[in-house]
């Protein structure tokens, strides 16, 4: 087994002050066993961890190692503005119109750091397609179970939308998908012929063929519980898995994006199905919906309202301009062999 980088460390003179500007900086929540004074002070951001340690030498010179920061829902500028609200001051301002290069900062002890483009600033810079995360994974079944939560517990045997099975049945089927989708991924080599033999059935006839299964004696909140937790799993595996790794599905072999992608989907579409027969509203992100359709359905007409139009591309609504869709599929292929197929 190799090493993981457990903590990234940074010197410093008082680091519970300094701590509590990266923790602004980064919105992620500092330590809650650590105090004011303490020499140590711990920072849980995903991934690594940052450590803040007290050394009695100032800084010198220009720090050998940084970090790289690059904002999720904010342009590198606006980012930068809010840094230096913070107390961060530009040291060095290397940004181009085009969206590459970065501006330089230096935290309240001096430590410099980078703000670059986030992906989906410099996709739209570019004209690039904006690809599809493990962190979609988790946005969308999050949204997904929060949404769900909120319906009454006697409507989980009504039928869910204009499927066969019941609101219960399809959130099963919904997190046995995710778990299905993770797993395919979770070999040293993953098939390229066949499913992971798993034992799939269904619960009654008419039902859907799972291999997970919910204990309905655990109620609704454990339901959404084994949804949440598939999710997990399979946002875990799209985050590890190097991305030229490919694996068996039956909509074309496929790579840790696609079955991202297939995911996202999956949980947009059934959290719609379920929806409709809990009685709730649903509508999730538009660029979410924007990102799974550019990268499983590449045909998916272009611009208006991305949400109708994953509706319409999974067959569930009508569009404009567009007849109905009585059968459908994604193609999970890697973009480059979809490309390579239609120019042969």
């Amino acid at each position: 087994m190799t090493s993981h980088i457990r903590h990234i460390t940074i010197d410093c003179a008082d680091p519970y002050a300094l701590g509590g500007f990266w923790a602004r900086a980064l919105d992620a929540p500092l330590s809650g066993e650590d105090r004011p004074g303490d020499p140590e002070v711990l920072l849980e951001t995903p991934g690594a961890a940052v450590l803040f340690v007290r050394v009695a030498d100032k800084k010198q010179t220009k720090n050998r190692v940084h970090l790289d920061l690059q904002p999720q829902d904010r342009s590198r500028d606006a980012e930068v503005e809010r840094l230096l609200a913070l107390g961060a001051t530009l040291v060095g301002d290397h940004r181009r119109p085009n969206g590459r290069g970065w501006a330089t900062l230096a935290d309240p002890e001096g430590n410099e750091f980078c703000v670059e483009c986030g992906a989906a600033e410099r996709a739209a810079l570019t004209g690039s397609r904006l690809p599809v995360t493990a962190d979609d994974v988790t946005t969308a079944v999050r949204l997904a179970v929060d949404v769900l939560a909120k319906a009454p517990a006697e409507r989980w045997e009504d039928r869910a939308g204009s499927l066969e099975w019941t609101c219960w049945e399809t959130a099963e089927h919904l997190g046995d998908d995710l778990f299905a989708y993770a797993v395919q991924l979770g070999l040293r080599t993953p098939p390229l012929d066949r499913e992971v033999p798993y034992r799939w059935a269904p619960e009654r006839a008419g039902g859907p063929y799972n291999a997970v299964f919910a204990d309905r004696e655990a109620g609704p909140a454990g339901l959404l519980a084994t949804v949440e937790a598939s999710g997990a799993l399979l946002a875990s595996m799209a985050r590890t898995t190097p991305p030229e790794v490919r694996s068996y599905h039956g909509y074309g072999i496929s790579d840790p994006e696609g079955f991202a992608a297939m995911g996202v989907v999956e949980t947009l579409v059934h959290a719609h199905d379920l929806a409709q027969g809990l009685g709730l509203a649903w509508a999730p992100p538009a660029a979410l919906c924007d990102r799974a359709l550019a990268r499983l359905f590449p045909d998916a007409p272009p611009g208006g309202d991305r949400w109708a139009v994953l509706l319409w591309a999974t067959g569930r609504a009508g569009l404009p301009g567009h007849p109905r869709r009585t059968a459908w599929r994604w193609d999970g292929r890697p973009l480059e062999d979809q490309t390579a197929s239609s120019a042969g």
